[in-house]
């Protein structure tokens, strides 16, 4: 996992992700152009002394002013609409996970298995083992195979909580009395965290979110074990 401190999103570990970064550095080139076609206009006008007090309109500029930000603006909400598109889409997942925010706590149910499901609270500081991240390590991670599709359905048992994991690209609210979900694939294996991004009560900073993309074949021998 990079290093929390810098600036700068998490690499990407879903395809959504990726994109999400890929249409970040491209709307930040459209406003580097922006910023510097508007910049040089700004310093030619007030170093030049050019005086005209009879001009009254410019219709060849004004067109220009008007139609161009309109083509900026087009390829801006393009490909923005497309990846909205596919951050709702839920095709036909493998695996289905409901997960329930809690003052603080998240639970997790695997409504495709019988009797798995398990609660999910922060590590306190004084049990973490070398390596261990403060404030995101949970003592029970939910646990998913990789390269397959996931369905989360998200609610919540008391407030509005909200379940995030910057590394996939996902974030959805967790309501009281109502169902949301969220569909992504995990690219590669490994460890991703998130947290609480909604405001939620006094401990809203102590509910992390831990999870585990593994092969599909750990994650079988994972379900066989589990109530053992």
């Amino acid at each position: 996992m990079p290093n929390w401190g810098q600036v700068m999103f998490q690499d990407a570990a879903s395809s959504v992700m990726f994109q999400l970064i890929s249409f970040h550095d491209h709307t930040l080139l459209v406003l580097t152009l922006v910023l510097t076609v508007v910049g040089y206009a700004l310093t030619a006008l007030m170093l030049n002394k050019h005086i005209n007090r009879y001009i009254m309109e410019a219709q060849t500029i004004e067109t220009v002013w008007t139609v161009l930000p309109a083509l900026i603006l087009l390829v801006l909400a393009l490909p923005s609409l497309r990846i909205l598109y596919i951050t709702d889409e839920v095709s036909q997942p493998s695996l289905t996970v409901k997960t329930v925010g809690h003052q603080w706590y998240w639970s997790y149910e695997y409504t495709d298995f019988i009797d798995i499901e398990m609660d999910s609270y922060m590590l306190p500081t004084s049990d973490l083992l070398p390596g261990d991240y403060r404030l995101l390590e949970v003592d029970n991670r939910v646990v998913i195979p990789m390269q397959l599709e996931i369905r989360m359905l998200i609610t919540a048992a008391d407030v509005i909580h909200s379940w995030t994991i910057p590394a996939l690209g996902v974030k959805v609210d967790a309501v009281p009395g109502r169902l949301n979900q969220i569909g992504f694939t995990t690219t590669q294996a490994g460890i991703f965290y998130g947290q609480c991004s909604e405001i939620c009560g006094a401990n809203h900073s102590f509910m992390p979110i831990a999870m585990e993309a593994i092969n599909t074949e750990s994650f079988m021998k994972w379900i066989s074990n589990f109530n053992k």
